[in-house]
Order: C-alpha cells, then structure tokens, then sequence
C-alpha cells in the first residue's frame, strides 16, 4: 500500500476529506479547479485503492448515555481462540475498536459502558464467558483531542 501513485490532486482532495466527509463533490471541483465529473471518478479511484475506507458521522457517545470510555488489555486463557474470542467482541455493542497487539496484552480494546457499574458488568459477566484471562483497564475522564493524520503531498516532514 506505501507504493501507491498519489499526485497532487489526489492529495488536496484527501486534505479536503479528511476535514469533512460530507463535503460535495461540486465545491472540492470548484476549490481543485476541475469538473465534477473528475472529482468523482478521483474519489472512486482513492476508495477502489483503498486509500479512503468511509466516511462515517461521529456520534458523540455521552448523548447516548454512554459516560464511561475504557481501554481494556486483554490477556487471552488460550491464543488459539484468538478468531472466535473476536468474534464474540464483534457482537458486543459495547467494543468500539479492538487490536491484536504486541507486547504486554493479548488484545486491546477500546469500549464504551454506560457507567462503572455498567463496564464492571461488561468485564465480569461478557468477558469472562467468551474466554478472556486476565484484564487491565483504563477508565478516560476527557477525550482532549481526535483527528485525522495529516495529509501530506511528500516525505520531507
């Protein structure tokens, strides 16, 4: 995926992406000096080469009553249940993101409870049944910044 053909139009549309999704394609022709036309077969081009994966909305999880966000190390009772221990983590709504990792943890997963009692509840009663080991966890008070990386048109930076 490094080697990828990217030229300078591809760049300023990605920077234009990266800053909002939902920007028409009408104003990234316009702020780019083509058609419309070139900007969409552009963009077509950057998610057929997997470049752009989606564009998602953000949801802010606290308006949805989701107070708690945690970080959880997972240490797996037997790695060979790797597949099927993600698999149950998939279908729990709670899990927003999970890594295999290397180092300290097994795992790593990134997850949203309602309260403390809520993500006791979750580690307790939904890990330990999917063959979890051991946990640590991390409990965040404040999300201080989220962002894209930078898109950048060379390697001089």
């Amino acid at each position: 995926m490094a080697n990828l053909k990217l030229d300078a139009l591809d760049y300023q549309i990605l920077e234009m992406l990266s800053q909002n999704a939902r920007k028409p394609y009408l104003e990234i022709a316009r702020a780019c000096n083509v058609s419309g036309a070139a900007i969409h077969q552009r963009i077509a081009k950057l998610y057929n080469m997997g470049v752009v994966n989606g564009a998602i909305s953000l949801i802010n999880p606290s308006a949805l009553g989701y107070e708690t966000c945690a970080y959880v190390g997972v240490f797996l009772n037997d790695a060979s249940k790797y597949d099927q221990v993600v698999e149950h983590l998939k279908a729990m709504p709670e899990v927003v993101e999970c890594y295999f990792t290397t180092g300290k943890y097994d795992m790593f997963i990134k997850l949203y409870a309602h309260n403390n009692d809520h993500l006791l509840n979750i580690i307790h009663n939904k890990f330990l049944k999917i063959g979890l080991g051991r946990t640590e966890t991390l409990i965040t008070f404040q999300e201080i910044f989220k962002r894209q990386l930078p898109v950048k048109t060379d390697d001089k930076e």
